[in-house]
């Protein structure tokens, strides 16, 4: 966990260093945040399919917006102490708009960003119709986006994802993960691998840079494995981008099902009310309220 004189991205950055598969649910929320820290993981992402579906309720289908992306961000970053990778999409724009969304990210307190070479409108890396820009644009908007750190002066870790698996091939995404190493990329990711050979393959490009896995939930075109077989493949960080929006989705029908018809969640499907309390942080409040007090009544 970071201390108060630490930055984020140096905290992220020892906990790539460190030995092992780190893993990193996606949260999209300040409160979902919130969960995953004190579930005692060391690190989070934030997941922009998950963000689009909660914030707009619309598809990660190139909906949302930079603006609304950092204004999310910057609640989450704050609401937490363990280190935060954002997704960047595909950094709205070319080169240019790359670094202006990389310096929002710093000043928003992210960690680390992922940025991915899709064509804009982009979408969800598993599903159908994926396209990339060409190998020119996307190693020249990676140059940019380490550009844009060095300018800022921060050391945030900069996630190089390719959609190229799915786009045009393996192959093709070999290539440029390896390409976008060479250009200063601190991890590589090529998204919606489809086997355990695919993601041994990729492991053995650019082998001094970490690389990520994403085990999305509930039926992508990846492989799921645990921590230990991730480590043992060649990862170094593993993320769900899935996970607690899905459980909240699941969750939720089944409260408006029972309030339907006349009653309310059975008790053993959600905290108590006092539980409640703690997680949002009420009982934290009055402690500090308790430091304010007057001996005056209002």
């Amino acid at each position: 966990m970071a201390n108060s004189r630490e930055q984020p991205a140096t905290v992220l950055r020892r906990i790539i260093s460190s030995p092992g598969c780190h893993q990193g649910p996606a949260c999209f929320d300040a409160l979902s945040a919130k969960l995953i820290e004190s579930a005692g993981f060391s690190y989070c992402i934030t997941s922009g399919f998950s963000i689009s579906a909660t914030r707009l309720g619309l598809p990660d289908a190139g909906f949302i917006s930079y603006g609304e992306i950092i204004d999310q961000g910057r609640l989450i970053t704050q609401s937490v102490k363990i280190p935060v990778i954002g997704d960047g999409d595909n950094g709205y724009g070319n080169a240019m708009n790359v670094k202006r969304t990389v310096k929002g990210f710093i000043d928003a307190g992210f960690a680390g960003i992922i940025l991915e070479d899709q064509v804009a409108p982009k979408a969800c890396g598993h599903t159908r119709g994926r396209k990339v820009v060409s190998r020119e644009e996307a190693v020249m908007k990676i140059k940019a986006a380490v550009d844009a750190r060095t300018e800022s002066g921060s050391d945030i870790v900069i996630v190089a994802r390719s959609d190229a698996r799915q786009g045009v091939s393996l192959e093709e995404a070999l290539w440029r993960t390896n390409a976008y190493a060479e250009a200063g990329a601190d991890v590589i990711f090529i998204d919606a691998l489809g086997s355990v050979e695919e993601m041994k393959a990729f492991c053995q490009v650019a082998p001094h840079v970490p690389h990520l896995a994403n085990m999305l939930e509930g039926g992508g075109k990846t492989p799921i494995l645990n921590a230990q077989e991730l480590d043992q493949v060649g990862y170094k960080l593993a993320v769900y981008p899935l996970s607690l929006m899905g459980v909240s989705i699941r969750a939720m029908q089944g409260a408006l099902s029972a309030i339907k018809v006349g009653g309310i969640p059975p008790p053993e499907s959600l905290p108590s009310f006092e539980e409640i309390k703690e997680i949002v942080g009420f009982n934290d409040y009055y402690k500090e309220e308790e430091r304010y007090a007057t001996t005056t009544d209002h």
